[in-house]
């Protein structure tokens, strides 16, 4: 009896975070046009005029999350049948069993062990269950870690040599690398400083890391990401799409959204940058103007859902 005492304990402060309930008052919406906080909803009205809406967000923030699920109902709500949704969290050698689950085919149990579902995968579940319910399209929009890191390894050469079959599941070779500011980002991001080179003509070296070329492998997951939307936009006139990624891949119109330019030129994206900062407080403008369409300052002071 001590025993099951022990355990209802230590499960309540885990039962009491799930129920932890989340609203308005945890998050602000800003314009990046209007310099000023707006409701959710213009978003979702600004929607009426492009094709894509991006959603960066910081993959353990529990209130990114539950503006995500959020977001997703109220375009369904705008939009109906022509919503979609595509997701970072899912390969697209999974589209199949995500297709099966959604389809009713399945058990959850066999589609999270099949799919490789994230650690957090209890994050986006409200998504895809929500997807299902009203059939949407969930799309499995990312290359596999497999393959990015072979790239990352030996480069697209080696990618060549890969089946045809397993070619399918990444975006046509050969696909551009990321280059200008975003190259200069991932610079910064990986601790490498930038290129001294007096010859500004010549190509800047890729970052390494040891043995590893960190920008043939990101790039392949962002042209991948990219060229499945694509895909998705090209077979489907008049949807309107989610797309959640972390939030390097889309801040500042880069990776995915500048992949995606020249896979699909007439696609139009509206980008949400969503991070949790002492910015929640105190937005200032001189250091975020340039990150999206829309920026949402999360509260800092709300549980993480996992600790990277």
């Amino acid at each position: 009896m001590k025993k099951i005492i022990s355990i209802i304990l230590f499960l309540i402060p885990f039962c009491l975070i799930a129920q932890q309930k989340l609203s308005p008052k945890n998050y602000r919406v800003y314009s990046v046009k209007k310099e000023k906080e707006v409701p959710l909803q213009e978003i979702i009205d600004d929607m009426k005029t492009y094709d894509v809406l991006f959603f960066g967000e910081e993959h353990s923030d529990s209130v990114c999350h539950f503006l995500e699920d959020t977001l997703l109902q109220m375009m369904y709500k705008s939009y109906l049948s022509n919503t979609a949704l595509s997701l970072e969290m899912f390969d697209r050698d999974v589209q199949l069993i995500m297709d099966e689950y959604l389809q009713g085919l399945i058990r959850e149990k066999s589609f999270k062990k099949d799919a490789r579902t994230w650690k957090n995968y209890s994050n986006y579940r409200p998504m895809v269950e929500f997807a299902k319910a009203n059939k949407l399209p969930v799309i499995c929009a990312n290359a596999p870690a497999r393959y990015s890191n072979l790239a990352g390894r030996k480069g697209q050469k080696a990618l060549l040599l890969l089946p045809d079959e397993s070619r399918r599941y990444m975006a046509p070779l050969p696909y551009d690398t990321a280059s200008g500011d975003y190259f200069e980002k991932l610079m910064a991001e990986s601790g490498h400083t930038k290129d001294t080179t007096p010859d500004t003509t010549k190509k800047k070296a890729p970052i390494f890391m040891g043995e590893f070329n960190l920008v043939m492998a990101q790039s392949l997951w962002d042209a991948t990401m990219a060229y499945s939307i694509s895909t998705f936009l090209k077979k489907h006139k008049g949807a309107k799409m989610m797309q959640v990624n972390g939030n390097f891949h889309s801040d500042e119109g880069f990776a995915v959204v500048a992949q995606l330019k020249k896979y699909r030129p007439k696609a139009n994206s509206l980008i949400i940058s969503c991070t949790d900062n002492e910015c929640y407080y105190d937005l200032d403008w001189s250091k975020v103007k340039k990150t999206g369409d829309y920026l949402i300052m999360t509260d800092p002071n709300i549980k993480k859902t996992y600790e990277d």
